[in-house]
């Protein structure tokens, strides 16, 4: 599989629209779940780890997954992430982790998931019973958030309404949308959701 991160990964981190995406996403993330010493996390499409290290102080555990090897190389060399995190580089739509989380939370990767059928189908295998989700995207946008012909980018944004529907097919309740941030980018506003779900 082609790491589509190789190139971005090193800079990634002093790139101000992710820095700020993950600090706004993280915040709301810690006022709307309640995190607890006991959990153990899954990070989904964790990259660089940006949400990995504002969770972590917080929970037992976090296992951070990603496709992309640049990007998981580029959280594992942050001191005070070492010995806290374990990352997985693996699809978990095609081959699952064989384990189940307490909470999976995931950041600005489900636009890059080119079935959102199946990431939410195998989302809740991996949960354990009343574990719950926070999954963090844009809202459906006009497709110029991303530069045109960009690769491995398969949604412009996700309707509300329909990814509740889907999320409720897979057996999640109490779903909870929050916009838990506000790309401005050459003069356009993009919203980014925050849904919290209980399985």
């Amino acid at each position: 599989m082609t790491d589509l991160f190789k190139d971005r990964a090193k800079d990634f981190d002093s790139n101000d629209v992710p820095r700020q995406l993950s600090v706004n996403i993280g915040a709301t993330l810690l006022r709307t779940v309640k995190l607890e010493k006991t959990m153990q996390v899954m990070d989904f499409g964790a990259g660089t780890g940006l949400i990995t290290a504002q969770i972590v102080p917080h929970v037992q555990q976090v296992t951070a997954v990603d496709i992309s090897p640049s990007m998981l190389e580029q959280l594992l060399s942050k001191h005070h992430l070492k010995g806290k995190v374990e990352t997985i580089c693996q699809d978990i739509t095609a081959k699952p982790l064989g384990r189940k989380f307490d909470l999976i939370v995931s950041a600005m990767a489900m636009h890059h998931i080119q079935d959102t059928d199946r990431m939410v189908q195998a989302l809740a295998e991996h949960l354990k019973p009343g574990g719950q989700i926070a999954l963090a995207d844009l809202d459906s946008e006009d497709g110029t958030f991303h530069h045109a012909g960009i690769q491995g980018v398969f949604h412009a944004g996700f309707d509300r309404m329909s990814f509740q529907s889907l999320l409720t097919k897979y057996g999640f309740h109490a779903i909870q949308f929050t916009t838990a941030h506000t790309v401005q980018k050459e003069g356009r506003e993009y919203p980014v959701f925050l849904v919290v779900a209980s399985h």
